[in-house]
C-alpha cells in the first residue's frame, strides 16, 4: 500500500515539476524577445504598426483585431518576409506561446520592432472585425 503512495505522489511532484519547468521556460522566452504590452500599449501604437494575427484562418475570419492581417504560425516561416521589417510589428493569437513563437522568428530574422499582446484574442476590448468571406 505504501508503494502505491509512493508512486503516486512521485508522478504527481513530476507533473508539478513539468508544469513549473514549462512556465518559467515560456517566461524566459518571454524575456529574451522583449516587447511584451498591454491592451492600452497595444491599442494606442497599433496604428503606426503591422497588427498581424498568428491565428489560423478560421478563427481570424470570425472575428480579429481592427486593421489586422492573418498570417497563420503554421505559415510562418514562408510569410513573414511578407512583413515589413522597417516598421514595429504588433502580433497576437490565442495562445502567448504561439505568439512568442512568431516573435521570436522575426527576431532572427532581423525584425528589431517586435511586439505582442500580453493577453489572448478572446480577452480582447477593443474594436474588432469579422471577415465578409
Amino acid at each position: 500500500m505504501n508503494n502505491i503512495f509512493w508512486i503516486i505522489n512521485t508522478v504527481l511532484i513530476i507533473i508539478i515539476l513539468a508544469f513549473v519547468l514549462s512556465w518559467l521556460w515560456q517566461k524566459i522566452q518571454a524575456k529574451s524577445v522583449g516587447g511584451k504590452l498591454t491592451q492600452k500599449e497595444f491599442e494606442a501604437g497599433k496604428r503606426k504598426a503591422q497588427i498581424i494575427d498568428v491565428r489560423e484562418k478560421g478563427p481570424f475570419k470570425k472575428k480579429h483585431i481592427l486593421g489586422a492581417r492573418n498570417i497563420p504560425l503554421t505559415m510562418f516561416k514562408y510569410q513573414f518576409s511578407e512583413i515589413r521589417p522597417d516598421l514595429p510589428v504588433y502580433l497576437y493569437s490565442d495562445s502567448q506561446a504561439m505568439t512568442l513563437r512568431a516573435a521570436k522568428i522575426l527576431k532572427k530574422n532581423g525584425y528589431q520592432k517586435v511586439y505582442w499582446l500580453e493577453d489572448p484574442f478572446d480577452k480582447w476590448e477593443g474594436q474588432t472585425k469579422a471577415s465578409k468571406y
